[in-house]
């Protein structure tokens, strides 16, 4: 390609997901970035995307900051966040805010203790003299990395740190050498390649020494080192040679119960350190994607067995970041990730706690995931937590998404779930009740039995009151669900019947109408007066105008179509439908919709309801179209359409014999 060929350069942004940074008080926005070379034409001549993140720090936040201004400051400022994510950028600057910060004092920091700290403060001055105590025995080494360490620590001194290649050579090569001999060597050593972690711009100081790749290797010799001191104390514990004093055998394993638990205690300092200098630099989805190669959820899944609050708060943080990704996630299921997380959700720890719900969010999104949640008994732990505000965004919509399987849709009827739901709705301070908690109440509600419990006392009063205030088209939609099912339940929507055709009548056709159309739509009832009802509140000329082409959105149309289906079905509305005209709009309607396969056989199921009655027969019939169309349908692709147009067309067929 000539340099002269391309002309123009195109780019395209697509936005992902948005969420906090697991360490730092800022957000991250995650967008695809798509550049494509057109050429004289406009023909593309050369392509590429790649994965990339903005960080949005909020260096001011703090316990003062208005988060709905700091929010819409945000969303003004970053073009990538769409001003509809305002209430998701509020949300989680509260979260940030909530978080434990990593330092209180400025100063980098892991909130434990250097192991080997000199009591003596360390003078930048005297760094080759530090750097001359990592060639001596092991306790020097330990020292010098800790007056190191205590000038990383300075970000103040990190600048001259970076500069000195020799000193930073020499932390790597001793660690690389030594790490097995001393968890305290280790601590330090990665510890001050921490402190470089945390600003973006040092990052290349641990790809050159390739520190990542050698705290993977720790992480993984700790862990399999883990397995062999608990391999040890159970054989120590079951009793040692034939004939040996209990006693003796009992004293001898708690002494080396006390050690193994000493092990483990620093053992999850070096782990913690380790595990993150290795989610700082993965904010590079390149470096993400080799740490991938190297099996970095193998070895996070494993630390999920660990019990430090602080290690775990990490662990999960870092496979929460890891599982937006389908192949970090299906490697998760290869490891039973739900069955290690689940014990997570029994927390004190409210940190943990919710970043544990944001991992199991992402995971949720898998269908076999969400079966196996269901299957190790989350779903009554998720329900408790419904009410508990700092998780309830998060704990509501991994709840939708295991309601959206209609096998999990009853087990939710075992639990509290309906009863906190109804008084999370009906209590809500805002005039639309949020969509999380929608999302889950319009999906429980297509289940006959949740239906039910929803309906009991004076729930659907208390839900039609509410629908009808605050014209809300998802708590009508919830409604609209639990009108579909036959039995005690719809009887009860008698009594509104009036008032949803109020609705209908009064000249809107925003959702809000669809819905309440779509609830009508269901309402087959025998003890119903369709008849008045179409001409008391002036149905027949909406109705009408409802079905010229064009005239509404398709939504709508299709609504009104159900709706007349359901009212043919009683013989008085039938003939008034027939009378009125109605019958040449469905003619035209479908005729200028003859692609739109619902739409068909929404339309020829009206045709089917008004045969069945002998006093409509005759009209339907001598529509010379009517018959026409239905012979034509009989071919169509659609098999609901086929069998419908042949169950008129017998009726038809019959009557005609007769």
């Amino acid at each position: 390609m000539q340099a002269e060929d391309a002309r123009y350069l195109k780019k395209k942004v697509k936005v992902g997901s948005l969420d906090v940074h697991p360490t730092e008080k800022a957000l991250v926005v995650n967008y695809e970035l798509e550049a494509t070379i057109l050429g004289q034409l406009g023909d593309a001549m050369l392509g590429d995307k790649k994965e990339c993140q903005k960080i949005i720090r909020l260096k001011s936040l703090d316990s003062n900051t208005d988060v709905a201004v700091l929010a819409r400051e945000v969303v003004d400022k970053c073009k990538l966040i769409h001003p509809s994510k305002l209430g998701e950028v509020q949300h989680l600057i509260s979260y940030l805010l909530s978080r434990k910060e990593c330092s209180k004092d400025g100063q980098v920091s892991l909130n434990h203790p250097d192991p080997g700290e000199p009591k003596e403060q360390a003078n930048l001055n005297e760094l080759e003299s530090y750097m001359e105590m990592l060639y001596e025995d092991m306790p020097d080494k330990v020292r010098g990395a800790s007056f190191i360490l205590q000038l990383a620590r300075n970000p103040d001194y990190l600048e001259e740190l970076c500069q000195n290649e020799t000193v930073l050579g020499a932390l790597a090569r001793v660690l690389r050498e030594d790490w097995k001999k001393s968890l305290d060597l280790s601590y330090n050593i990665v510890y001050i390649f921490f402190c470089f972690s945390v600003f973006s711009n040092f990052h290349s100081v641990i790809s050159h020494f390739k520190i990542g790749s050698l705290c993977m290797d720790i992480i993984d010799g700790e862990l399999q080192r883990t397995d062999q001191y608990r391999e040890q104390l159970t054989k120590r514990k079951k009793g040692g040679e034939l004939g040996a004093d209990p006693a003796k055998l009992q004293q001898d394993y708690e002494r080396n119960l006390k050690k193994y638990q000493a092990v483990i205690e620093k053992q999850d300092q070096v782990l913690r350190v380790c595990t993150y200098l290795l989610l700082n630099i993965a904010e590079d989805v390149r470096v993400e994607e080799k740490m991938r190669r190297k099996n970095i959820v193998g070895l996070l899944v494993r630390m999920q067995e660990r019990e430090s609050p602080d290690l775990l708060l990490l662990v999960v943080s870092f496979l929460k970041k890891l599982s937006c990704y389908m192949e970090n996630k299906d490697d998760m299921a290869d490891l039973n990730i739900v069955e290690k997380v689940s014990r997570l959700v029994s927390t004190d720890n409210s940190d943990l706690l919710n970043v544990t719900i944001r991992l199991l969010l992402n995971l949720s999104f898998d269908a076999g995931l969400r079966a196996k949640m269901i299957k190790v008994g989350l779903l009554p732990k998720l329900v408790s937590l419904m009410s508990e505000e700092r998780h309830q965004q998060a704990v509501l919509a991994v709840l939708y998404h295991l309601s959206v399987d209609d096998k999990c849709k009853s087990m939710f009827t075992y639990t509290d779930c309906i009863p906190t739901v109804m008084k999370l709705v009906l209590n809500s301070p805002e005039p639309m009740v949020p969509l999380e908690l929608m999302a889950l109440a319009v999906n429980l509600a297509a289940n006959k039995r949740n239906a039910q419990l929803i309906c009991e006392g004076a729930g659907l009063k208390l839900l039609m009151k509410r629908a009808l205030k605050y014209r809300d088209p998802l708590l009508t939609k919830m409604i609209r669900n639990i009108a579909q099912h036959e039995g005690p339940t719809r009887a009860l929507f008698t009594e509104f019947v009036g008032d949803l055709c109020e609705v209908v009548s009064g000249g809107e056709s925003d959702e809000f109408v669809l819905e309440c159309v779509g609830v009508l739509g269901n309402l087959s009832l025998p003890d119903l007066d369709y008849c008045q009802l179409l001409t008391k509140h002036n149905l027949i000329d909406w109705i009408k105008d409802s079905l010229q082409p064009d005239a509404v959105e398709d939504d709508l149309a299709l609504e009104v179509v159900v709706l007349l289906g359901t009212v043919a079905g009683d013989q008085a509305a039938a003939q008034l439908i027939v009378n009125t005209g109605i019958l040449h709009s469905l003619v035209n309607l479908l005729n200028a919709k003859q692609e739109d396969d619902e739409m068909v056989l929404q339309i020829v199921y009206v045709f089917y309801q008004l045969t069945r009655h002998e006093a409509t027969r005759p009209q339907v019939i001598s529509t010379t179209e009517v018959p026409a169309y239905l012979i034509d349908l009989m071919h169509d692709k659609n098999t609901e359409i086929r069998r419908v147009c042949d169950t008129t067309l017998d009726i038809i067929s019959v009557s005609s014999l007769n």
